[in-house]
């Protein structure tokens, strides 16, 4: 479990520039790495924990004041084969005495699935810590965030025994940040505010707003910020746009974030890295790979395809699964 205090005058410098590794003093240090639009649209909050509060005065929700906050295991597994992992999972400790469960998801279209999951969520962590849960949907369509919003009512119609009323950041409330000076305020909310609007015909506006911001901003943390902004855009032309971006006007940073822009044969390397670990993982699990599933693994190129397989390949019960997901 990874916690961050919030002391005097801490919270305010988190919400400004997000680096919780130094706002946190002895707290340890974590980086995180992501590859693909669902990680960086959820783990943002995981690396800058002054986000959520941001996020909340957008839709207008009282919050108590944080005084810490946790990282919590997001497996909420309790018995095999039935196994479900949040994306998120925060204890908020607030001003006060007291503390909240916050779990986040990425959604990125409909899944009629995930309302059943969600009300789980929820009533499991409740059975299993007593805290109060709060659950927050994060999507970067309107149609998916209207649909995620909508309550989930289990029971009678005259008298549900649970509804679930999700909390949803999209498009449609998430503001679209395009001046300079408002990024750099709050860039983690910058940041968050590109990937949700990702394919908004104004995302250059934004995207060149968070740049100019980033410019300003310590190397190390706007190379942090920078990949979150990458890994988020995903496969949409505003990846193409913010790569731009990153070669001119911010080739000062370091790390390995610019290094990659300029390097494609280190992504290549990664693909290949990603493929083989795939594979050596149902080998090390006894599950059987066909020829024509070996290929498809091994000839695949989108690294954000292969992360998702590298996930399911750890508890898939046959190779087609790690695949379809089935």
């Amino acid at each position: 479990m990874v916690s961050c205090r919030f002391g005097a005058g801490r919270h305010e410098r988190v919400n400004r520039s997000g680096f919780a590794g130094r706002i946190c003093g002895s707290a340890p240090s974590v980086r995180l790495m992501v590859s693909s639009p669902h990680e960086a649209h959820h783990r943002i909050f995981q690396k800058n924990p002054g986000l959520f509060t941001s996020a909340f005065r957008t839709l207008g929700i009282p919050f108590p004041d944080p005084v810490a906050v946790s990282l919590m295991d997001t497996d909420l597994t309790e018995i095999r084969p039935l196994e479900r992992h949040v994306d998120t999972l925060m204890r908020i400790d607030v001003a006060g005495g007291g503390s909240l469960l916050l779990a986040i998801e990425a959604q990125s279209k409909k899944d009629p699935d995930k309302r059943s999951s969600w009300a789980y969520y929820l009533a499991h962590l409740y059975a299993k810590f007593r805290y109060p849960c709060v659950l927050l949907v994060v999507c970067r369509d309107k149609g998916t965030a209207e649909w995620a919003a909508e309550p989930i009512r289990i029971g009678l119609d005259e008298h549900p025994s649970l509804v679930v009323l999700p909390l949803v950041l999209g498009p449609h409330n998430v503001p679209m940040v395009m001046e300079a000076a408002r990024a750099a305020e709050d860039i983690p909310m910058a940041v968050f505010s590109a990937i949700t609007h990702s394919n908004d015909p104004d995302i250059a506006a934004i995207l060149e707003a968070l740049a100019e911001a980033l410019r300003a901003t310590d190397a190390d943390a706007a190379a942090v910020f920078a990949e979150f902004t990458e890994a988020g855009l995903g496969t949409t032309p505003a990846r193409e746009i913010w790569r731009n971006l990153m070669g001119t006007g911010l080739s000062h940073f370091r790390g390995f974030v610019a290094e990659s822009f300029r390097d494609e044969g280190r992504v290549e390397g990664r693909v290949e890295g990603r493929a083989e670990d795939i594979l050596r993982i149902l080998e090390v699990r006894g599950v059987a790979v066909p020829d024509e599933v070996r290929q498809r693994i091994s000839s695949c190129t989108d690294l954000a395809v292969l992360d998702v397989w590298f996930e399911r390949a750890v508890t898939a019960a046959t190779a087609d699964a790690v695949l379809d997901g089935g």
